[in-house]
């Protein structure tokens, strides 16, 4: 179920009408999308009355400003601005009351341009339905769903980064386990959200089919998904080579080491007092004497650190590059909002402009 949206009122206007009003300008805010709608005073009135309506007569948890009759906003400014305020709380405190019977009003919902209930209802059912690989054929279940994506990875890289300070084997196999399961439902996230990207593409949503200029960005939102994902994975398998070439290493140091302390302990029953077994010498041992064994195991464990260090350069890069596309992913989310912003600007502006031209018709 998706949360309320960030409502608020930062600002007022003056209407360019012959006989001018105020008008309250506002900011909605939802995952991925912020809007802007233009309401005047009447507006809230009649929101205040018709949700008052639909709830069975019981009002609201607050009630809009009182009417003033011998000031007008337009020519007092401290008088816009209390009214801006207490209409700012008008809507707050109806969209985080605990009673959801007025904002699931379509009163509430036209008001502020939201989606009806059955279309909610359809987001959570798609949202559910996701969960084992369906299709996300909803496009603004699709944004909810995305935004869930993005935490199962912001989790994945935690869990990768919390293995990488810890000391203890348990403790790094437990955080293995979480970014491996994390990683499992983001790819089953991105399958959803690729599939259902081609359904919200074609022609038979109808009035429900996405633009192409929007199409494109969900698109670069999946290939980042997917990037990202790839990246994490290959950097926690790279970790997990490590700690197992590490363990191995450990392991056959510390029978290397016993040995040569303790050379007679594991042959006393044996004919050879060398503790070289016929038949399991290798090309490379067969000719060699107890030291040129202890020279060529000494190589072949200098050997296996320069290997280590290599492979260590390697999950060094990989972290690097998880880092650069976690910083790619905040510029790109920025202009993102940037882009809104100027889009519900030049919407405004084009409003203006339609409503002077219908004048002039």
């Amino acid at each position: 179920m998706t949360s309320q949206p960030e409502i608020s009122i930062p600002t007022t206007s003056t209407s360019t009408t012959p006989k001018p009003y105020t008008i309250y300008n506002i900011t909605l805010r939802l995952p991925l999308r912020t809007f802007t709608l233009q309401k005047r005073y009447s507006d809230f009135t009649a929101l205040h009355t018709a949700l008052t309506t639909q709830a069975s007569g019981v009002p609201p948890p607050a009630s809009p400003p009182p009417k003033s009759y011998f000031t007008s906003t337009t020519s007092s400014p401290a008088l816009a601005e209390s009214r801006r305020q207490a209409l700012q709380s008008y809507l707050q405190t109806i969209n985080t009351d605990p009673d959801d019977r007025w904002r699931n009003t379509s009163a509430w919902r036209s008001f502020l341009n939201l989606p009806s209930s059955n279309s909610a209802n359809r987001h959570h059912a798609a949202l559910n339905g996701a969960a084992s690989g369906q299709p996300i054929t909803d496009p603004v279940a699709w944004l909810d769903y995305h935004r869930d994506l993005k935490s199962a990875l912001h989790d994945a890289r935690l869990n990768i980064t919390k293995r990488d300070q810890a000391s203890a084997a348990q403790a790094q196999h437990e955080c293995s386990a979480n970014a491996k399961k994390c990683l499992v439902k983001a790819g089953t996230m991105i399958q959803s959200l690729d599939s259902g990207l081609k359904s919200l593409g074609s022609d038979t949503w109808g009035r429900e089919r996405l633009g192409e200029g929007e199409m494109r960005r969900r698109k670069d939102l999946v290939e980042s998904a997917k990037k990202e994902r790839e990246g994490l994975e290959n950097l926690l398998s790279a970790m997990a080579a490590k700690s197992s070439l590490d363990a191995t290493i450990a392991q056959a140091t510390a029978r290397d080491k016993e040995k040569l302390i303790n050379p007679g302990e594991q042959h006393n029953n044996k004919k050879h007092a060398t503790g070289r077994v016929l038949g399991k010498e290798t090309d490379r041992t067969r000719a060699l004497d107890n030291q040129g064994v202890l020279q060529l195991q000494q190589q072949l464990m200098k050997e296996q650190d320069e290997d280590v260090d290599v492979l260590a350069q390697a999950v060094a890069r990989q972290k690097k590059i998880g880092l650069e596309i976690q910083e790619e992913l905040a510029v790109q989310k920025d202009m993102l909002d940037l882009l809104d912003e100027d889009v519900d600007r030049v919407q405004g502006k084009m409003d203006v402009a339609r409503k002077r031209v219908g004048k002039i018709k």
